[in-house]
Parts: C-alpha cells; sequence; structure tokens
C-alpha cells in the first residue's frame, strides 16, 4: 500500500506518518513537505529515523506534484498554513497554502486513481455562529455542539474560507471527476509532538508557558478566560484515520465532524488549572480584555454521524492528554528551545 502525507513534516503529516508506517505492514509512506516552518527539518529528521522520505515541494505552485512518480493508494492531505491569524499578513500565502494546495493534490489524486482523506478544520465555520452559541452557552451552561450542516454564508477568516472553499471542491471532484475522498472536519488538534508555538494553537502553548514559567494572556471576550474549546488528541486521529484507510468505504463521499466532544471541552481557565497542577507551577495570567477580529469564543464538536457508522471516539481525556505532551515536552526541553 503506497500513502503520501502533504504536510508531511508538521505535526498532525508527521504524527500520522509515523503511526501508519507502524500499523500499515508493508506500506510506503511519502511525505511532501516545502520545509517552511522552523521545526520540519527536526520532523524530517525523526520520519527519515522511521524510513519515510521526504520531498521538498510548495504545493501552492501550480503542476507542482506533477514530478512526482510515486502513485499513491491514499493520499492524505494535512498542507495547510495552520495560523488563522497569519491571515492579517500573509493572505496569499494563505491562499496558496491552504487553496491552491488542494487544487494539486486533486489533480494528482484523479491522475492516479488516489483515494483522498482531507484534514480540514473547525474554522470552516462563520464566526457570528460561534457568538451566538458562546452566548447560549454562558445562559443556559449547556453545551450547542457544531454538527456537519450549518450556514456558511457568513464571514470566516481568510483561513476558515481556504478550508471551507476546499471542503466544497473536493466534493465537486468527487461529484464530476470520481476522485473518492473523505472529509474529517477537526476541531484543535493537540498531543506529543507539538512545539508550544501559537501556531500550533493554545494546548501546547499553555502548557509550554507553565513549563518555563512564562506568564499567559486570556485575550478577548472580556479577558477571563471563558472561551470554550474541544481537544482532539493526534493519537484519537491517528486511530481514526487508520480506521478510515481499512473501511474507506464506510465513509467514502463523506464529510464528518471530528473533535474532542463535550467529555474534551474547556475554557481557558480550567486549561491553566491543569496546567499548574501537572506543572506545580502556578505562573502570572494577564487580563486583555479586547477580542481580535480573527478569533472566536465557541467551538465544542458533535460526533454524532462518526458515532452512527463507525465505533471511533476519543479514549484520551483532557488531563491525560496534557500529562502526556508535558512528558514530552520535559524529555525534548533543550530541542524545542531552539525553534524559540
Amino acid at each position: 500500500m503506497n500513502i503520501m502525507i502533504t504536510g508531511g513534516c508538521g505535526f498532525v503529516g508527521s504524527s500520522l506518518s509515523i503511526f501508519l508506517k507502524k500499523n500499515l505492514k508493508n506500506s510506503k509512506i511519502l511525505s511532501i513537505d516545502n520545509l517552511s516552518k522552523s521545526y520540519s527539518k527536526f520532523n524530517q529528521a525523526i520520519l527519515s529515523k522511521n524510513k519515510i522520505k521526504n520531498e521538498k515541494i510548495n504545493l501552492g505552485n501550480p503542476n507542482s506534484l506533477n514530478k512526482i512518480k510515486f502513485k499513491a493508494d491514499y493520499i492524505i492531505d494535512c498542507s495547510a498554513e495552520p495560523a488563522v491569524e497569519a491571515s492579517k499578513k500573509k493572505i496569499v500565502k494563505v491562499i496558496e497554502s491552504n487553496f491552491l494546495s488542494t487544487v494539486n493534490v486533486l489533480e494528482k489524486a484523479k491522475k492516479d486513481k488516489s483515494k483522498l482523506i482531507f484534514i480540514s478544520s473547525s474554522r470552516a465555520y462563520p464566526i457570528a455562529e460561534s457568538y451566538q452559541k458562546f452566548k447560549r452557552f454562558k445562559k443556559k451552561r449547556k453545551h450547542l455542539p457544531y454538527k456537519e450542516q450549518s450556514n456558511f454564508d457568513d464571514i470566516k477568516t481568510i483561513y476558515g474560507f481556504t478550508k471551507y472553499s476546499s471542503e466544497q471542491l473536493i466534493q465537486e471532484y468527487g461529484y464530476f471527476e470520481k476522485v473518492k475522498f473523505i472529509i474529517n472536519r477537526c476541531g484543535l488538534i493537540s498531543g506529543p509532538g507539538q512545539y508550544g508555538k501559537v501556531e500550533q494553537g493554545l494546548v501546547a502553548l499553555w502548557m509550554w508557558r507553565h513549563i518555563n514559567k512564562m506568564s499567559i494572556n486570556y485575550l478577548g471576550h472580556g479577558g477571563n478566560g471563558e472561551q470554550v474549546r474541544d481537544v482532539l488528541f493526534i493519537q484519537d486521529l491517528c486511530r481514526l484515520i487508520l480506521a478510515q484507510i481499512k473501511k474507506f468505504k464506510k465513509f467514502e463521499n463523506d464529510l464528518f465532524c471530528i473533535g474532542g466532544g463535550i467529555k474534551n471541552a474547556t475554557n481557558l481557565r480550567n486549561l491553566t488549572s491543569i496546567c499548574q497542577k501537572i506543572t506545580k507551577n502556578k505562573i502570572k495570567i494577564m487580563k486583555k480584555p479586547q477580542t481580535s477580529i480573527y478569533d472566536i469564543p465557541y467551538y465544542v464538536t458533535s460526533l454524532n454521524k462518526i458515532n452512527k457508522i463507525s465505533n471511533w471516539k476519543p479514549k484520551i481525556n483532557l488531563s491525560q492528554g496534557l500529562l502526556e505532551i508535558h512528558e514530552w515536552m520535559m524529555k525534548n526541553k533543550n530541542k524545542i528551545r531552539n525553534f524559540f
């Protein structure tokens, strides 16, 4: 079995590459990554130790995959400019990395008759919907998980727009070009292998700052740390992708919300409390009430659809996942500091 993983030297891509290599006997895995991040070459070295080759390619360039002779049974598209805030300064780069790359991946899948698994994002939903759900959540203290269907017509951020547009394009290719696909619209993904950089999300960032006794900011929404996310740990995502490869037909040509769900939902105050407990470090908290126009106050995933057709559920809870991140960071602390 041949598997191509785009964004293979990123957090999700590298984790998936190693997991699938270990769990699919006789599989050949090729990573595609432009090595643009400070930590990319570190992840490339880890892939190399696991006998996984990376091809340095900028997927945003037209026909960038033409020279790749590797014919994949499956393409797992993890390539993206991950930081929502990158939309401020790098609009063209975000569009190239997150949308034009999808065009090139789809053309490769069409040519080679590869099955496509696409890693999308919960930021495909409009910003306004998050505020509506947050308001109702604060009033009733009852979670309102996001389902696959929604009104997607409102503003999302450039990042969210590229992810939603990629979802739509994939479905068009599925219908007209007969490209077989699965779309996983993922919430906040975290786990061992993240370096605590802002663009990788708040969970690893929180743990890294606690380990190093650095201050943290409760940014926006009143500055009280009330905003809510659910956390999907990378090990659980890897298990799902493996199940989708093994029983592709069951998931074929469909879109699924994938996340930690209600059980792994947390606000910043609770996240701070768990990090303090694990590290035994109490750090300074800065309250900054002004909200970024790119930020959302609330996101929790509904797992109803994925649970109806499979027995997949997140196994790793918030405390366990944070403990594993802490252990990995402590083991690799000196290397991680090189990326800051």
